[in-house]
């Protein structure tokens, strides 16, 4: 018997306020098993020997009322000095990095999943790209999405600028991708080439001969 191939992974790009959330949860409702570094990077600050380190750096004013890193606190810290980020990096990267294998190889061994998607905001920066065999782009245009993340997150344009210059530029991430899905219109219109992308790669059935 042959062994079983691997499932795909997919990832996601693109800049913040493009849509990755809802196109992740169109792939989820798919059956894909998605996997967030946003979610895991939330985590990974609430591990007691990170939050330690990170409150020895940054100190104890970070900490929210449930003894928390609160992250926008941290971000306007380490987002305008890149060696300050680069030390959050050094600090929660590597229990994200392993956290985020384990969870693919997990995903991938479940019979149930058809594909592995992956969220997260820093994938290429990060590296976290040589986990997928395929990427892809998020488009929308910037005035949307400056209006998604005020109205979603409260974020500022000053915010959004400062954090947009930790990452990969938009040509960077857009020649990286195999595909793109524009995400400027209606959910519907995103939601059509989700679909259409799925069938390309065999995981929902091609539509019927008209």
């Amino acid at each position: 018997m042959r062994p079983p191939v691997p499932k795909p992974v997919v990832g996601l790009v693109g800049d913040m306020g493009a849509g990755k959330s809802l196109v992740s949860n169109l792939f989820a409702q798919r059956g894909a098993r998605v996997l967030s570094g946003d979610l895991l990077g939330h985590e990974a600050l609430r591990q007691p020997a990170i939050r330690d380190r990170g409150v020895e750096r940054w100190g104890a004013v970070l900490l929210n009322n449930a003894g928390e890193i609160d992250r926008r606190k941290l971000g306007a810290v380490v987002f305008p000095d890149p060696a300050e980020r680069r030390a959050l990096e050094a600090l929660s990267f590597p229990w994200i990095e392993k956290s985020l294998s384990a969870a693919i190889t997990g995903a991938q061994a479940d019979p149930a999943v058809p594909l592995v998607l992956v969220d997260a905001a820093i994938m290429l920066e990060a590296g976290w790209s040589k986990w997928c065999d395929r990427l892809v782009y998020i488009h929308a245009p910037r005035t949307l999405r400056l209006r998604r993340l005020a109205e979603q997150r409260g974020w500022t344009e000053k915010e959004v600028t400062t954090r947009e210059s930790a990452q990969l530029s938009l040509t960077d991430k857009v020649s990286r991708a195999d595909v793109a899905v524009d995400n400027s219109g209606p959910s519907a219109q995103t939601e059509r080439q989700v679909d259409d992308l799925l069938r390309s790669w065999g995981i929902l059935p091609a539509r019927p001969a008209q």
